[in-house]
């Protein structure tokens, strides 16, 4: 039996863009799951809070047809990717 594919997607999203959403829908069609990881980063001088800026990605997924939007889920990090990818179970990085 196969192992599931999971991938991440990480960024800022700070906001999120038609590029970003057209990267999210073809990746959740080539994945069984994909997290959508929404980088806390002060560093960057974030325009929006993380929790507005999950919120906005996951109302942008919303729209997704044939059942996409059920196979990507949406949540901030902070640290490392690769640390964030094994918390995950991730085996593709988008």
């Amino acid at each position: 039996m196969a192992s599931e594919k999971i991938g991440i997607y990480a960024g800022t999203f700070d906001p999120i863009t038609n590029g970003h959403s057209d990267i999210i829908g073809r990746a959740a069609r080539l994945l069984d799951k994909l997290v959508v990881g929404v980088a806390i980063n002060p560093g960057k001088g974030p325009i929006f809070t993380i929790d507005e800026r999950v919120e906005l990605v996951r109302e942008e997924i919303n729209h997704l047809e044939n059942g996409l939007a059920d196979r990507i889920e949406v949540r901030p990090f902070t640290g490392l990717l690769i640390d964030f990818a094994h918390e995950v179970d991730a085996t593709v990085l988008v």
